[in-house]
């Protein structure tokens, strides 16, 4: 056994989108990859203060993607 902890891998990404509807970024060549996170706590972290700091942009959004469900879906849990 490893004593490496489980990673359940989060990246964090944002940008402008066209409209409140959808998630679809105004400007691909503009989305930003704030990080890669080793668990959700980390990520949530990161993308809340990436959140605080556009709040005054309504379309500006960032989003926690759980790569860890895409890597193994047999880590798929709640985070």
């Amino acid at each position: 056994m490893s004593d490496t902890p489980q990673q359940l891998l989060h990246l964090v990404i944002g940008g402008e989108l066209v409209d409140l509807e959808h998630v679809t970024f105004k400007d691909l060549d503009k989305v930003e990859v704030v990080g890669l996170y080793p668990n959700y706590a980390s990520a949530y972290t990161a993308w809340k203060a990436k959140a605080q700091q556009t709040v005054d942009n309504a379309h500006m959004r960032y989003f926690i993607v759980h790569l860890h469900r895409l890597l193994d879906p047999a880590t798929d849990k709640t985070h």
